[in-house]
C-alpha cells in the first residue's frame, strides 16, 4: 500500500536494483574493507574496495527475493552467535502456531542482536521471521536503511519535533503494524522507545496505546485479541555494551544530559554485534488473549511475563550483592543454581569487568546488572 512506502520494508521486486546500489556504495564497501581486513585497509583500500565489490555482486546475482537474502545471511549470523555467545537457549515456542502472525513486543538490551536472537529462534523452529521496528535515528546513512528494510525491518519516526507530525507519524504506524499482521506477517517491536540502558524493563503503555491508534472505531480489548501480543524476554549474561551505557548513566545524573558523539549508534551495534555475551535465554511468552480494559493494563501483564520469565546469571546476583543501597530482597542460596566451575569462572569475570569500569561509574555499570534482580523480585 503506498501510505506505507515511506516506512515499510522492500518488496520482493525492489530486491535486486537495491542490492545493486548497495553493492557499489563506496562508504559501504570501505567499511567492509576495514572490518576484513583492519591492517591492509589503511594502505590498499582503493583495490580491496573494488575486490570486496566484485565478489558481492557475483554472490548478490542469484538473489532475488528477501527469503533468499535471509537464506544466505543465516550461515553469517549464525557463525556471529557462535563467536560470540558461550550458549543460546530459548522457551515458550510451544505457545505459538506456526500459521498465524504475532505482535511480538520485547524487553530491549541491543540495538541489532535482540531481534536477531528472536529471528534466529523463530526461523529454526520453522516459524516466520517478523518485520522489525528500528529508529529512525539509526538509519543516519542511506546504505544502512537500505541494508535492514532488506531484512525485513520498516522505520519508527522518532526525530519528529513537531506535536502534528508525531501524531501523523504513530497514526500511519499503528496501521502499519495492524496492516502487517492483518495480512499474516508478525511484527517485532520493543516494549518501550530506546534501549533499557540501567536493566529496569518496563512497558511503557503508550506503545499499547499507540498500536489502537489506527482502530479507534473497535473495542479495545477486540483490537489486542488480534493482535496476538506475544511478549518476550531477552537475557545477556554480559552485556557488551555495559561500560557505555554505566558512562552514559553516570553523565546523565551527573550533569542532567547526555549528548551522543558522532558515530556512537555505530559502535554501539558493532560491540553488540562482536562483543563477548555469555549466555543468553530467550523467552516466548503466552499469547494475549484475556480481556484486557485500558493499556495500563496490558502493560502490567507484559511486564508480569517478561519479568517472570527473565532468566538471571551468576552476574545479576554478584551485582546485586555488591550494589551501594540495595533494596531488602531475599535470595535465599541463590549459588545453588550453578555449578561450583560455573560460579568460579563467573565471579573472575565479574571482577574484571568490574575493575575496567572507572569508579565512578561502576554503581551505574552495577546497577545495570541488578535491576532484573528487583524487578523480578517484584512479580515474584
Amino acid at each position: 500500500m503506498a501510505e506505507f512506502d515511506a516506512i515499510r520494508p522492500y518488496n520482493d521486486d525492489e530486491v535486486p536494483a537495491v542490492m545493486q546500489r548497495l553493492l557499489r556504495d563506496p562508504e559501504l564497501l570501505q567499511m567492509f574493507a576495514r572490518y576484513r581486513f583492519p591492517s591492509l585497509s589503511r594502505w590498499l583500500m582503493g583495490p580491496l574496495v573494488a575486490l570486496i565489490g566484485g565478489r558481492l555482486r557475483r554472490q548478490a546475482r542469484n538473489i532475488h527475493t528477501v527469503s533468499e537474502l535471509q537464506q544466505r545471511l543465516e550461515p553469517y549470523l549464525n557463525r556471529l552467535i557462535e563467536s560470540s555467545t558461550l550458549e543460546v537457549t530459548y522457551s515458550g515456542l510451544e505457545h505459538l502456531a506456526k500459521d498465524r502472525p504475532y505482535l511480538f513486543l520485547a524487553n530491549h538490551r541491543d540495538i541489532v542482536m535482540d531481534p536477531a536472537f528472536v529471528n534466529y529462534a523463530l526461523y529454526h523452529a520453522g516459524h516466520p521471521t517478523p518485520r522489525i521496528a528500528i529508529g529512525d535515528n539509526l538509519l543516519q546513512r542511506p546504505f544502512v536503511s537500505d541494508l535492514m528494510r532488506l531484512n525485513k525491518s520498516f522505520i519508527v519516526h522518532r526525530s519528529l519535533t513537531g506535536r502534528r507530525e508525531k501524531l501523523a507519524a504513530y497514526q500511519t504506524l499503528s496501521a502499519y503494524i495492524c496492516h502487517s499482521i492483518a495480512s499474516g506477517e508478525s511484527v517485532w517491536i520493543a516494549q518501550a522507545e530506546g534501549r533499557a540502558k540501567d536493566g529496569k524493563d518496563e512497558t511503557d503503555s503508550a506503545i499499547i496505546k499507540m498500536f489502537c491508534m489506527s482502530r479507534k472505531d473497535e473495542p479495545f480489548p477486540e483490537v489486542i485479541r488480534s493482535l496476538g501480543i506475544v511478549p518476550v524476554s531477552i537475557a545477556y549474561e554480559w552485556d557488551p555494551c555495559d561500560l557505555m551505557k554505566a558512562r552514559e548513566l553516570e553523565q546523565r545524573e551527573r550533569t542532567g544530559g547526555y549528548v551522543k558523539q558522532p558515530g556512537e549508534d555505530d559502535r554501539s551495534i558493532a560491540q553488540g554485534l562482536t562483543g563477548y555475551k555469555g549466555r543468553v535465554h530467550v523467552a516466548f511468552g503466552e499469547p494475549l488473549q484475556a480481556e484486557y480494559a485500558d493499556a495500563k493494563l496490558v502493560a502490567r501483564e507484559c511486564d508480569r511475563q517478561i519479568l517472570g520469565s527473565y532468566r538471571l546469571y551468576v552476574s545479576n546476583y554478584l551485582a546485586f550483592e555488591r550494589l551501594p543501597d540495595a533494596p531488602q530482597i531475599e535470595l535465599g542460596d541463590w549459588r545453588a543454581q550453578f555449578d561450583t566451575v560455573t560460579l568460579k569462572v563467573e565471579q573472575e569475570r565479574f571482577e574484571q569487568r568490574l575493575a575496567a569500569c572507572p569508579v565512578e561509574q561502576q554503581p551505574f555499570w552495577l546497577l545495570q546488572y541488578a535491576n532484573p534482580v528487583i524487578s523480578r523480585a517484584k512479580v515474584g
